[in-house]
């Protein structure tokens, strides 16, 4: 009797392991292969919006653009004009002013008084932007609108200090800064979403199996069919009548939903920097793979000339240099079976013993014999 309920005690532990393991299996799945469609699709039309804007940075200290940049000096001039005080392009010498590009994102949304960030760059030959201060400056968009105004000192990641001789002591790049909240913006962008009916959810990587998941998901979550799929982009979305004037509301709730996501199979090659990156969906057909390598080896030798006793001659040095190229006799030829994963492919390619470029060599080749099940995008 006390066996059996041994046995009985045994048979729950293993079926409590055996579910708590299925349940971790699931939530690990769930994790890994899923994504949340805020993660992998935006609205259409809310984006944010490039700003430009030309100004000076002053208070530099003599590190500023010279005289050869012209319109520095036309601004300067110019800007004096403006505030009353008239005085002649050629007299002026400063070197504490500098000519800037300055640009933002003006982000959804937006209301006028808010600030944003802005990036000040020089585009003379200013040697760097530390200490100085950007006079206001308008920045308009592609419409030539202007929609916020940018003024304040630049903070840097860097700086470049210079001496009388010549020596230099530069760190970062000091022509480039930023100013935190330094523009203000003037003018907002209309955009009434909760007035539509129907939104747009444009896909970041553009799948047609991912926009058919997308789709059926929503269609599930909203309980009809409210979302379709116009191409392998975008997909649109119905707003039901419970949301009407409430698409916000609706937005933020679908953008949680998890939705596994599909990509094709792609293999990157960056042949400078010897970096291969394979995606998950990669199959290699069965093929046998040679790899061989040849050494090249380069020796200097360096013999002395000793003249002969009483002679004029003089005792000199002449380098010698031997080169040789050796290939490896035993040729290794491996046969890389079928790849179900991408852990097998690399296991398979990692067994014959090659480098990272000859990898990539060996890739290209696998391409060309039609045997790489995959898209290869060299960088």
């Amino acid at each position: 009797m006390q066996n059996v309920k041994d046995i009985l005690g045994q048979a729950r532990k293993i079926v409590a392991v055996a579910v708590l393991l299925i349940l971790l299996m699931g939530i690990y799945i769930e994790t890994a292969s899923a994504a949340r469609l805020k993660d992998i699709t935006h609205i259409k039309g809310v984006r944010n919006n490039q700003l430009i804007g030309y100004g000076l940075v002053v208070g530099l200290a003599k590190s500023g653009d010279d005289q050869k940049v012209l319109f520095t000096i036309q601004s300067l001039t110019s800007m004096l004009a403006r505030m009353g005080i008239k005085v002649d392009p050629n007299e002026i010498r400063a070197k504490n002013t500098a000519a800037v590009v300055v640009t933002a994102k003006l982000p959804p949304f937006s209301n006028a008084g808010s600030t944003i960030d802005v990036q000040v760059s020089s585009i003379g030959n200013a040697k760097s932007l530390y200490g100085g201060t950007l006079l206001m400056t308008p920045l308009k968009a592609a419409d030539g609108s202007v929609y916020a105004v940018a003024q304040g000192p630049v903070t840097l990641g860097g700086y470049s200090f210079s001496g009388g001789s010549g020596s230099e002591v530069q760190k970062n790049h000091p022509t480039v800064g930023r100013i935190p909240a330094g523009a203000t913006i003037e003018k907002e962008v209309s955009f009434e979403i909760n007035k539509k009916s129907q939104i747009v959810m444009s896909m970041m990587q553009q799948d047609f199996t991912t926009a058919i998941r997308i789709t059926d998901t929503l269609n599930s979550y909203l309980g009809g069919p409210y979302a379709k799929a116009q191409n392998s982009g975008s997909v649109t979305v119905q707003v039901p009548n419970e949301y009407q004037e409430r698409v916000v509301e609706l937005i933020a709730r679908i953008e949680r939903l998890q939705v596994e996501t599909d990509r094709p199979a792609k293999v990157v090659l960056n042949e400078r920097t010897g970096t291969v990156v394979m995606g998950a969906n990669v199959r290699i057909s069965t093929i046998a793979v040679a790899s061989g390598n040849l050494k090249i080896q380069i020796s200097n030798q360096f013999n002395v000339s000793q003249p002969g006793a009483f002679s004029n001659g003089r005792t000199t040095v002449t380098p010698e240099s031997a080169v040789s190229a050796v290939e490896e006799e035993t040729i290794q030829l491996a046969v890389v079976e079928p790849g179900v994963s991408i852990g097998e492919v690399v296991m398979a390619l990692n067994a014959i013993g090659i480098s990272p470029r000859d990898l990539i060599n060996i890739l290209q080749s696998i391409k060309a014999a039609g045997a790489l099940e995959a898209d290869l995008e060299i960088l």
